[in-house]
């Protein structure tokens, strides 16, 4: 049985315009309807003896991972929280020592959620020898093909002509110059470090014990003390957080010499900033890549992304154009990543865009903010059908529902009753009060805030369904 370990806890700050931390790439539809968690997932069908997998993610995600997993069919991942980033083996360890606590020693397939892979039968031929070195007690790391001097990738120095379709590792190298690079390229025995393993658990947790155990014995804590919190497992902070921060690559495969690397040669990219997703994406006649209500004139190799409204560009070449609905990004293709710095300078001014999301997600669904203004707020509520917001009140603001489509059940005060489309009810401040969707189709409303204060910490909650003690 291969039970694939998603690792889905990057914050995102390289692609997106901004740091997204309700959305980070990663939970994004950019290169197809499904986002790329979704088609991680998607393109291991085939294989077989695949299991359930084991998303790895932020606590801020929880619910985006699991309503996204719910929409492909996947209904019984396990999904561990992690209270704080502490890189990638510690985050590998706990999905190894979940998987063996719950199903003994399995094989673990490691894979990034911010990755797209093209030729989806080299991609499963390469598994499969993965999986043959691995079953032998390897750990196994895919190493892809060079198509350019890259400098934004490390490399895999590797021995020529092994058995088996594997060669053992020579060396890791970190991202290097533009001349070395070359000089690896020439060479032709150097392979990109992809960042996706394949080994059991038990090996994983042994190497791992040898060469960094203060990573493994911190991991097994806060896996011992974890708590079930819904369908999610909370890893004790405490524990996981006294963790080295260090990289899978550092903490172990640098240092062990039970590693062997499988060549894939499968149109994979690695999404770090857009101009990946320009190189990628189907170029009409002028070289551009479009997506959304995109119009264009005497534009030329240049990507456009349209999420929010329409997007007009005259006289345009060799830019990256990201609309969304609460920042614009504009670049020149070389200095797309340099956003990161753009970033950082929000962060010093306590800007709320470089952490906050219009749309944002709860486990009854979500809310959009549409609009806000001095002593006013409007959002967009969408929930699922069988779902229901807790029974709470505000110090601060007073609330106006209109139901836009579907049925609602409000409790105000000491009413119940139902509102059908066009219906309104006004919940004026400390007042407690509900919302259920009893029916089987989305419920919308527009809820209109008012008061001196609208942040969400201004809720008293007094009953909930999925056991929140805060927001």
């Amino acid at each position: 049985m291969i039970t694939p370990v998603i690792l889905s806890g990057g914050s995102g700050t390289r692609l997106w315009p901004l740091s997204r931390k309700q959305h980070p790439k990663q939970y994004l539809s950019l290169t197809s309807d499904n986002t790329m968690l979704q088609e991680t997932i998607l393109r291991l069908n085939g294989l077989d003896n695949l299991a359930d997998p084991i998303i790895v993610c932020n606590v801020d995600h929880r619910f985006l991972v699991a309503e996204q997993c719910q929409q492909i069919g996947i209904i019984n991942p396990v999904i561990l929280l992690e209270p704080i980033g502490r890189n990638t083996a510690p985050a590998i360890a706990a999905a190894a020592l979940q998987s063996i606590k719950d199903l003994g020693n399995v094989m673990l397939l490691v894979l990034s959620a911010d990755h797209v892979i093209q030729d989806i039968d080299a991609f499963h031929a390469a598994i499969n020898i993965a999986n043959s070195q691995a079953q032998k007690g390897k750990l196994a790391i895919f190493g892809i093909v060079p198509t350019d001097a890259n400098t934004g990738y490390g490399y895999i120095k590797t021995s020529r002509n092994d058995a088996d379709d594997a060669c053992k590792v020579k060396e890791f190298v970190e991202k290097p110059d533009l001349e070395t690079a070359e000089k690896y390229l020439e060479q032709g025995d150097y392979l990109w470090n992809s960042g996706m393993f394949m080994f059991k658990a038990v090996t994983l947790i042994d190497e791992l014990t040898m060469y960094s155990p203060e990573i493994v014995a911190s991991v097994k804590s806060a896996i011992k003390t974890a708590k079930q919190d819904l369908d999610f497992i909370r890893l004790d902070r405490q524990a996981f957080e006294s963790s080295p921060c260090d990289s899978i690559d550092y903490a172990l495969m640098e240092k062990s010499s039970n590693v062997v690397v499988v060549s894939l040669d499968a149109q994979w990219n690695d999404i770090g900033a857009w101009s990946a997703l320009y190189d990628i994406g189907a170029k009409d006649t002028n070289g551009n890549v479009i997506k959304g209500d995109v119009i264009t004139q005497d534009t030329t190799n240049t990507y456009i992304n349209a999420d929010h409204c329409m997007v007009v560009t005259i006289g345009v070449d060799n830019m990256i154009i990201v609309e969304a609905p609460d920042a614009i990004f504009i670049a020149t293709q070389d200095k797309a990543q340099e956003v990161k710095f753009i970033i950082e300078s929000l962060k010093d001014d306590n800007r709320e865009e470089a952490t906050v999301h219009r749309k944002v997600y709860r486990p009854w669904g979500w809310y959009d903010s549409i609009e806000s203004g001095k002593h006013f707020k409007v959002k967009r509520l969408h929930v699922n059908p069988g779902a229901k917001l807790s029974l709470q009140m505000h110090h601060k603001r007073a609330e106006h529902w209109v139901v836009v489509s579907g049925m609602a059940t409000v409790t105000n005060g000491d009413q119940i009753f139902t509102l059908h489309k066009g219906e309104s009810t006004y919940i004026p401040l400390g007042v407690t009060h509900a919302l259920e969707n009893k029916a089987n189709k989305p419920l919308e409303i527009i809820e209109v805030q008012s008061g001196n204060y609208l942040d969400e910490d201004d809720i008293v909650r007094f009953e909930d369904i999925y056991n929140r003690v805060e927001c």
